[in-house]
Formats: structure tokens, sequence, C-alpha cells
């Protein structure tokens, strides 16, 4: 498509392996599906042990067997990425069975269905502790680990929708927004170390996300669910695919990872057009501006 690059990274990448995998230590959040553990196996493959978090125990636990296949140690650490008190935990726990960290990469996310009027105070807390607060924490928690390493990568998952901010999505677009500007100005402050930081925005992945949203109080749920259904249909990109490509970016320590075509060309539309890029998606869509219910059941596309 004209005016969309042939690479999912918006910067030119060159072919050179800088940051090699195998015999690394990867610590994964939201391991136990979707992306997670389609990159789980994908790391394990390269020869990259992993401690796996997820708060889906028996999910983690096929992810983990599956990625002991490939010959590398896998640890399962079952806790919820909005607990505070495990994140803070968890270094010692990976420290104790591998020793080491090279690798942290922030993907456990959640999704909501709802405009702004119909999401709750409550909604927008939950979502922010799993989607911000969680990358953060556990940035904190094993920055110095990492430090100790001399070369070592964070990867924060963000979005497409941490690029551009459709309607319906304000919690969503708000909390991706945050993991990419925390992501920038963090590889800003360690430009002088050998830790670099890559954020990743996905396009329409095939994932369950979607259909396990989060209903607000204002969406009839079987409206949301015939929604969630309708969009998926549309989703192009595998996990497996998104995977592969989020693992060429950490071996290249590309800072901006996009992933899938939907993606590369929002991000067009966005550069070229910074404030009226809702009006030609929209235009593109053959859709006219929506009154909020409609709104909210027509637009959550999300990402996993």
């Amino acid at each position: 498509m004209p005016g969309v690059s042939n690479h999912d990274d918006s910067e030119p990448s060159s072919a050179t392996v800088t940051f090699p995998l195998r015999g690394g230590v990867a610590v994964l959040t939201g391991a136990a599906s979707g992306i997670g553990q389609a990159l789980a196996l994908h790391l394990a493959r390269e020869g990259c042990h992993l401690a796996l978090a997820d708060r889906d125990a028996a999910g983690l636990a096929d992810t983990a067997a599956r990625a002991r296949v490939a010959g590398v140690t896998v640890t399962e650490h079952v806790l919820d990425v909005s607990d505070a008190a495990a994140l803070a935990a968890l270094p010692a726990a990976v420290l104790a069975e591998h020793g080491r960290v090279t690798l942290l990469v922030n993907n456990a996310g959640v999704a909501l269905m709802g405009d702004f009027e119909q999401a709750t105070l409550d909604d927008f807390e939950w979502l922010f502790s799993i989607n911000f607060w969680g990358p953060v924490r556990l940035t904190r928690a094993f920055l110095p680990m990492l430090r100790a390493q001399g070369t070592a990568q964070i990867v924060n998952i963000s979005s497409i929708f941490g690029i551009i901010a459709p309607a319906g999505q304000t919690a969503y677009s708000a909390a991706k927004f945050a993991v990419r500007g925390f992501s920038e100005a963090l590889r800003h402050e360690l430009e002088t170390t050998g830790i670099g930081v890559s954020v990743v925005h996905p396009g329409g992945i095939k994932t369950a996300i979607a259909s396990s949203a989060r209903v607000s109080a204002g969406i009839d749920p079987a409206d949301a669910a015939r929604a969630a259904t309708r969009f998926a249909t549309t989703f192009i990109t595998t996990a497996e695919q998104a995977a592969a490509r989020i693992v060429t970016g950490i071996e290249k320590r590309e800072k901006r990872i996009l992933i899938g075509r939907d993606a590369r060309l929002l991000d067009v539309f966005q550069r070229l057009m910074p404030t009226g890029y809702w009006g030609l998606i929209r235009k593109r869509a053959g859709q006219r501006p929506r009154s909020s219910p409609e709104r909210a059941v027509a637009q959550e596309q999300v990402h996993g």
C-alpha cells in the first residue's frame, strides 16, 4: 500500500542481531495465552530461559510445559499484575530460580468496553492497575537486576491505541499512551547504560482479549458480545506472527515495533493528520459520527 513501509518498525532496521537471546533469562507477564504464550514459545525456541507470570494457573502451566520442550529452564509464577505486593516479591523468586534476568517483557493487559460516560472510575482504576501500573512496578522491581547484567532489554506492550485514540477507548487509550510515554522517557534516562527499551504497538491481533474484556455497566452485555465477535473477525495478524515480530525487534533492539499492516497504516494516518486522523478513519470505514451508546459498542477493537 502506498505510503506504508514494508517493515513494522517506524525506523530503518538492520538485519544484525545486537541482543542475542540464547542463554538469557526473560521475565514475561501475561504468558498464559495470546501474544504472551506465543512469545514464550518463540523465546524458548531461541534458547532463552523463562520466568513466566500470569493469574491463569492452568494456562500458565500449559505454556510452561510447551516451552520446556525446547530444553530451556522455565519457572511458573502465578500472580495478578494488579497486586503490588506480588510484583515486589517476584524479583527475589526469579533470582532464586534463575540467578539473573536479561530481558523483561511487560505484556499482561486487559480491555474495557464503554465510552467515558459509561465507564466508572473503578473501571479506569482497574484497567490502569494492570495496563500501566503493572509495567511501571515491574520495571522498578527488576531494574537493579537488569543493571547488574550490563546489557539488558525492557519491552513494554502498548497498542496502536497508544498512537491513535478511537472513540469508545478512553481508558484503554489513556493507559496505552501512558505506557508509550513511560517507555520513551525511560529509554532516554537509560541511554548511557546498556539497557534498551522497546515499546510495541500491535494492531488487531487474533487473541481473546476482546471477548474477555470487562463490559461497562452502561452497555448491554449481549450487544457487547456481538460487537466483540464482529470485530474479532477483522483481526488479521496471528499471535504467532506478532510474537515473531517482537522477537526480531528485541534482537535488533528496536525502539518502536509496529505489528500488522493495520498498525502501520494507522500510524501513517496519525503522522499525516495528527488532529484529523479520526475523521479519515471514520470515512474509510463508511461511518458517521455516533451517539455515545452506538459508539461504545462499535469501537472496542482491542489488542492482546
